[in-house]
This record gives C-alpha cells, sequence and structure tokens, in this order.
C-alpha cells in the first residue's frame, strides 16, 4: 500500500550546481501550478554538496536538498500500521485485550526511549496457557499484586500493591483446615472462598497473598483485615468465583516472561525487494519496523506490500544510467529535463523528455517557467542565474550558446545582480577553496561515469580562478587517482583542472591506454600522466566528444 506521494527531482551523483539548483526551482514550479496537486514534488541530491554550490544556497537564502542516493522503494515510503508499543510490565491480559482492539496478532515491546525489547504473539499467549502446569509461573514471573488484582476484576485491600508475588505456589485453599495443612505452605498464595477458617488459616501458615472469591453482599471481616496486616499477608478481593479465578489469574504474568526478546525486525530504509525475500522464508504475521535512530515506529506485514509502487521521479541534468541514483531500473520516472547527450537509460513507459542544446539544464528550467506564464521570485532566479555561470564558466564555455547568456542576463535582473563578472568570482573562488576537504571529497566533488563501446571510464572536473589552486588540487588529486580507479571498476580515469581565466585545462590520468587515448583524441604529446589542453573547458562538449570520436576510430 503506497503511502509516499511525492514525485522526487533529482540531479546525478556528485551533483554540481546546475544539477542541484534545476531540481530546487523545478520543484517548486511544478508545486505552484498544481497540474497534479495530489502530488508533492520533491527537490532531492544524489550526492555531497559541492563548496560552490554550497556559497549559491546560503547566499540567495535556501536549504540544501535532502540526500537520496538509492531508487530503490524502501519500507518508509509504504503504509506502515502504527501501533504503540507497549512496555514488558503489562499483563498478559491486557496484551490480549490491546490484541483485540488493534486486531492485531502481535504486540511489540519498547522500552521506555522506544527501543525495541521484543514481541508478545497471540501463540505466545495460547501456548502459555497450553503448557500450563507449573503453578510457580506467577512467582518466577514476579506479578505484582495490583496487576493480579485487576486481572481478577478486583483489588487489594490489605497490603502494598505494587509489591510483587516473588517466592511460592498458587494454590487452592477451600478444604478443611486440617487437610489443607497437607499442601499449603508458606509464601504461597492462597485462592479461597468467604470461610473464615480457611482464610485465617492461610494466613497463619504466612501465605504471602490471599485471594479471596466474595459473591456479592460478602464482605471480609475486619479481624481478618486486621490479622492479615500484623502478619504482612496481602489480600484481594474478587467478584469471581474460585473456578474463574483459577482460571484467570495466569494472565496476571508481565509480558516479559513470554515474549520473544529476539524478534526479526526492519528498517525504514530497509528494501523492499530484500523484505520480500525474507517475509517469503519466515512465517510472522507481522514484523516490527524501526527507524534510522534504531527506534520502534510501527509494524509492517504481507499485505503493506500489496500495491506498494515504486519510487516515481523526476530526472534533471543527466540521462544516463552509470550518473542516476542507484537502482534507477527499480524507480517509475515521470520526466527528464537535460542538456547533455543522449545515454542509456531504458523506462517501461513513455515521458516526457525535454533535452535541449543549450549550456545549462537551468537554460530550460528558466524557459518553461516563461512558457507557464510564471513570476519568478528572486531567489528563484538568483538559483537559476548561478547555475547558467557554473556550467557555462561565465560564458567562456564553447557549450554556452546566446540563449545561456540571454537567461543569466535576465535572471540576474529579477536576482538584483548587478555586475555578473564580480558575483561569478565570489562563486568560483568559494569552488575552488578547498582548505581541509581531503583527497577522496575532492575527487567526488564533481566526477561522472561513462561508458564508451563496452569501455567504462571516468572523468572528474574541478573550476579554479588560479594556477596556484589547481597545482595543490593536482597533488592531493594524484594520490588516490589509481585507487579509485580500482575501486570504482574504471579501466581509465580523467580529471579536468580548469583554469577559468586562461580558459585551459590540465589533464591528468591513470589507467591502461589512458596516454594514449588523450594523445589521439587531441592530438598533444602526454607525459605519464598529464596533458594540457589549451581552450578545452568543457567536459560535456570538448572531452567527451573527442574521446568518443578517439575510441570508435580505434
Amino acid at each position: 500500500m503506497r503511502k509516499d506521494n511525492n514525485i522526487y527531482v533529482i540531479g546525478h551523483k556528485n551533483p554540481d550546481t546546475d544539477s542541484i539548483c534545476s531540481a530546487i526551482c523545478y520543484s517548486y514550479l511544478k508545486n505552484a501550478t498544481k497540474v497534479h496537486p495530489e502530488h508533492i514534488y520533491v527537490p532531492m541530491r544524489a550526492g555531497e554538496l559541492n563548496e560552490e554550490t554550497q556559497f549559491v544556497l546560503n547566499y540567495f537564502g535556501v536549504k540544501e536538498p535532502d540526500l537520496m542516493t538509492d531508487g530503490a522503494t524502501q519500507v518508509k515510503q509504504i503504509e506502515i500500521h502504527e501501533i504503540p508499543g507497549v512496555k514488558d510490565t503489562i499483563t498478559v491480559k491486557r496484551a490480549w485485550e490491546l490484541m483485540k482492539e488493534e486486531g492485531v496478532v502481535t504486540l511489540p515491546i519498547v522500552d521506555e526511549e522506544n527501543y525495541l525489547a521484543g514481541v508478545i504473539t497471540v501463540s505466545d499467549i495460547a501456548e502459555s496457557y497450553m503448557d500450563s502446569h507449573d503453578n510457580t509461573v506467577l512467582s518466577q514471573a514476579g506479578a505484582r499484586y495490583k496487576d493480579i488484582a485487576d486481572t481478577l476484576d478486583g483489588q487489594v485491600v490489605v497490603g502494598n500493591e505494587n509489591d510483587c508475588f516473588e517466592d511460592g505456589r498458587v494454590m487452592i485453599g477451600t478444604f478443611h483446615p486440617d487437610m489443607m495443612g497437607n499442601y499449603i505452605r508458606e509464601s504461597d498464595l492462597i485462592i479461597t472462598g468467604n470461610r473464615t477458617e480457611d482464610q485465617l488459616f492461610a494466613i497463619d501458615v504466612n501465605a504471602s497473598c490471599l485471594v479471596l472469591g466474595l459473591s456479592a453482599g460478602d464482605k471480609l471481616s475486619n479481624t481478618i483485615k486486621r490479622i492479615a496486616a500484623e502478619t504482612g499477608t496481602v489480600v484481594i478481593n474478587s467478584p469471581h468465583d474460585t473456578y474463574t479465578i483459577a482460571r484467570l489469574i495466569n494472565q496476571a504474568i508481565p509480558v516479559k516472561h513470554l515474549m520473544t526478546k529476539n524478534c526479526m525486525f526492519f528498517n525504514s530504509l530497509d528494501k523492499l525487494d530484500d523484505i520480500k525475500e525474507i517475509m517469503r522464508n519466515t512465517r510472522h504475521r507481522d514484523y516490527p519496523v524501526l527507524n534510522e535512530e534504531r527506534k520502534y515506529i510501527g509494524t509492517i506485514s504481507r499485505r503493506n506490500l500489496i500495491g506498494a509502487g515504486k519510487k516515481r521521479m523526476i530526472l534533471v541534468d543527466h540521462n544516463e544510467k552509470t550518473q542516476a541514483v542507484d537502482n534507477i531500473d527499480e524507480t517509475e520516472i515521470m520526466e527528464i529535463i537535460d542538456h547533455h547527450r543522449l545515454g542509456n537509460l531504458e523506462t517501461m513507459a513513455p515521458l516526457l523528455f525535454r533535452n535541449q542544446p543549450v549550456g545549462c539544464t537551468a537554460t530550460i528550467i528558466y524557459q518553461i517557467y516563461n512558457e507557464r506564464g510564471m513570476e519568478i521570485e528572486k531567489w528563484v532566479a538568483g538559483l537559476l542565474m548561478s547555475a547558467v555561470i557554473s556550467d557555462t564558466l561565465l560564458f567562456r564555455s564553447p557549450t554556452c550558446t546566446e540563449v545561456d547568456i540571454a537567461a543569466a542576463k535576465a535572471l540576474a535582473e529579477i536576482a538584483g545582480v548587478e555586475d555578473l563578472e564580480e558575483y561569478a568570482q565570489e562563486m568560483f573562488s568559494a569552488a575552488s577553496d578547498l582548505e581541509g576537504k581531503t583527497a577522496e571529497e575532492i575527487f567526488h566533488q564533481d566526477f561522472k561515469e561513462f561508458m564508451i563501446n563496452k569501455i567504462p571510464f571516468g572523468v572528474g572536473q574541478i573550476n579554479a580562478m588560479s594556477k596556484k589552486n589547481l597545482q595543490s588540487i593536482k597533488e592531493c588529486l594524484m594520490t588516490i587517482l589509481e585507487e579509485k580507479r580500482g575501486i570504482l571498476g574504471c579501466q581509465m580515469i580523467f580529471f579536468m583542472l580548469t583554469n577559468i581565466l586562461e580558459e585551459s585545462t590540465e589533464l591528468i590520468f591513470c589507467g591502461e591506454n589512458a596516454k594514449e587515448l588523450v594523445e589521439s583524441a587531441f592530438g598533444v604529446n602526454a607525459s605519464e600522466n598529464s596533458a594540457i589542453l589549451p581552450g578545452i573547458v568543457s567536459r560535456k562538449k570538448q572531452l567527451i566528444p573527442a574521446f568518443v570520436t578517439a575510441i570508435q576510430e580505434e
């Protein structure tokens, strides 16, 4: 059963400014137009933000999207039976009543902080009755006298109701006192009727508790109360007869005595495909669900999986499977808005696919705002403008078109940015300020994987305003390139260190045939692990097409 009515708008892994800003602004547009008011469009990110994007969001006061790295449907996306957890001190009788009220056969047991302690099921209760041959089970369980009285619809009339029955047996004391002496022992709990001599005998042998089945009109004498109080015998009155009391009394056992402690449970982040297999191989009716803090939040059963839908997603700024969130095949893709070459994503049904040869996805989003006749708010304009500046390197990239330039200038006016050059320098400076970042973090700041002619390779890019920044980044990255190649399973890895002001790139690389590919694609003499590429600043428009041509020619 589907609970999640969201449609997630998300960019590619290792997101750049365009993918984040486009996701935020397109979600806002979709919610504002209310074409499908039953849906909520939610911007998400598929990786950690880089410094440039963080600068943009901070500049315009916009919260970063939540993280989503996996497209598989999770437990938290389906209906969960929010049955409250109960404490392990409640009685079996109360547990049974709660099961009937909730229409369930399983009750989760939780501690004071709502962490799962175990479960009790109808089967546990039934089994306890079928195997109830031990007359010490009530004392073994340490049942409170108050709970015993409540279970018997009675009350504690002598003694401390919060004390526990901790030693002795449950015995019936309805015979003549001379005969009772043969089997009644000290500390036993004695069930008896309204005969004074039976009650006095039980008190005299130091019974822990006296349970009296008193019919309407019967009254416990003050003498019995006084003597019981003096000897420390707890006295409980019940309106039921002796037989009924004997039948009901074991229901006063606290559930902790019967519950299963090492029980099977699921986490709200677990994938449905994984738990289906577990459910298929186990026979439980209901399974507790824990949240990300491992606290209990409800239960699910097989029926909850019926009709559970896939995550619904809109992809922006990518259409390649290798760049999408994990398990993208398990999602329902509703739309794609992109400006890259066609990738290898396949869908089960037709969808809206808008792909334009412009320098930035944000330019397309800007066009959609205008086509819908929507007023663009200042913060939206600021985000879209920043994305265009980022992707086109302030119009220096060969991917930049006149459409991008016109969009950026119009958006800057709405956003109140008077000097695009000055703003761009601030933004790019933030991007190249990687102080305190590890080589791993720098590597994944803007890295994408590709597959051409069954050759897997990856290309990262860092833009900076100075040679000094790029040199320190190079020294950092060279220490992990080969390691990352092995981890990612790429044949080759390339990293573009792009000088925005000089409009050139130093390309560092590793892997089999990487040097030969660079020389073939760009007609340069490369060193063992790097090459200078004047005029090359765009991964999408210049580097990847050159690689594709060189690989296909070989």
